[in-house]
């Protein structure tokens, strides 16, 4: 009996290992994309697709839950970005701004 609660523990101490190193894993990638001007592009299209900037309002309460559930996963993108590189965030933002001879054309 105890070899199988030996066996049973062994393979939960594997288990929670591995989901630690895809949580790093998840966490490095992160910090990857925001350290080039690229990535934080990529990722400052996400945030906006995903209405993190503005409202979600809709008449229609299906449309509206569907806005709010992007905008869910958007808050949890920036949530990962004040987290692990939260430096970035205000460079990110500088390069977005539009410029007033972008904005005219």
């Amino acid at each position: 009996m105890e070899d199988k609660d030996e066996i049973l523990q062994q393979r939960e101490e594997l288990s929670r290992l591995r989901e630690r190193q895809r949580e790093r894993q998840r966490d490095d990638d992160m910090k990857w994309l925001m350290a080039s001007a690229t990535g934080r592009r990529i990722v400052w299209r996400l945030l906006e697709r995903a209405k993190v900037f503005s409202s979600t309002f809709d008449q229609h309460a299906g449309a509206m839950s569907f806005n709010e559930g992007r905008r869910s996963a958007g808050l949890e993108l920036l949530s990962d970005i004040n987290r692990l590189c939260p430096h970035q965030y205000p460079v990110m933002a500088q390069e977005n701004i539009q410029k007033p001879e972008e904005a005219s054309q």
